[in-house]
């Protein structure tokens, strides 16, 4: 059974290792390596991961205990991050993170829930009722990786 549950102290070099991993497994068959490289680091910055997973405060989603998702929403609509484990894809992880967020939304009476997506998440936002509102190239390092503004207006 899947449960979200909130951030607790502790669960950030696991929610670092699920992002860079999902990322290397799952979005290779969208982005080049080199874009990878850029995009999901091998080197682990503590201070500045710590600083940025608890400023945006995600909503985790465990199975058994075990990590297998996270996903934020910011209180302009942002979803900063949303990532489920690659061994957890097509399990209702997503569907459940992203009721949850939507939910939220609703809650602070947010009327616009938008985010930078992935070449690859493209399909899932598209599932839930967000659209392109543009495609854009964003510059990492010596990279540029496609990306698209999508959103949602949240009823």
């Amino acid at each position: 059974m899947i449960k979200i549950r909130i951030l607790k102290k502790g669960d950030e070099l696991e929610l670092w290792q699920l992002k860079v991993s999902t990322i290397w497994k799952v979005n290779i068959k969208d982005y080049s390596q080199e874009q990878l490289n850029v995009w999901a680091p091998d080197e682990y910055n503590p201070e500045k991961w710590l600083k940025r997973v608890h400023g945006m405060n995600p909503n985790i989603a465990e199975i058994d205990g075990k990590i297998v998702g996270f996903a934020d929403i910011q209180d302009d609509g942002y979803i900063d991050h949303f990532f489920c484990h690659n061994e957890f894809q097509g399990q209702g992880v997503g569907k459940m993170l992203m009721q949850n967020l939507i939910n939220k939304g609703k809650e602070k009476s947010i009327p616009r829930i938008y985010s930078h997506v992935s070449i690859t998440a493209k399909p899932f936002f598209e599932r839930f009722g967000f659209h392109v509102v543009k495609q854009q190239a964003m510059n990492i390092g010596n990279q540029a990786l496609t990306n698209y503004v999508m959103e949602k207006i949240n009823k």
